[in-house]
């Protein structure tokens, strides 16, 4: 048989949760976003520009989540020309264009810095 007991409460631990909780604010994230818009933006491959001007964030709050993302509104027939850049593509007379990677390179300083926020905010006194 396993028993367990414990004394005191757990209210330092509540409070920690609590803070970590709100650690990122809305307000922050609506910064991250644009940041993080402006670096998708920057680093799309241009031939016209249509890709790299249409990226757009969206902030959902529900329950207790939030979620920044990131999206692309340029479609051609059906197909999103944001995607098809970064993973590649098939053509017409059965060849097959490379994709580049730009998304991750563009994006990956911005969660860096949103990690560096967040824990300094946790671990502020």
């Amino acid at each position: 048989m396993i028993t367990f007991s414990q004394k005191g409460d757990f209210s330092r631990l509540s409070s920690y949760l609590e803070r970590l909780k709100n650690v990122v604010k809305l307000g922050n994230l609506d910064a991250y976003g644009r940041e993080g818009v402006a670096a998708l933006s920057s680093m799309t491959p241009r031939d016209t520009g249509e890709t790299a001007k249409s990226w757009y964030y969206k902030i959902n709050r529900e329950n207790d989540t939030v979620t920044l993302s990131f999206h692309n509104s340029h479609v051609n027939d059906g197909v999103n020309i944001a995607v098809i850049l970064q993973y590649g593509h098939g053509t017409k007379n059965g060849g097959y264009v490379e994709g580049i990677d730009y998304i991750n390179p563009a994006i990956r300083p911005i969660f860096n810095k949103i990690a560096e926020d967040a824990w300094k905010e946790v671990t502020r006194a």
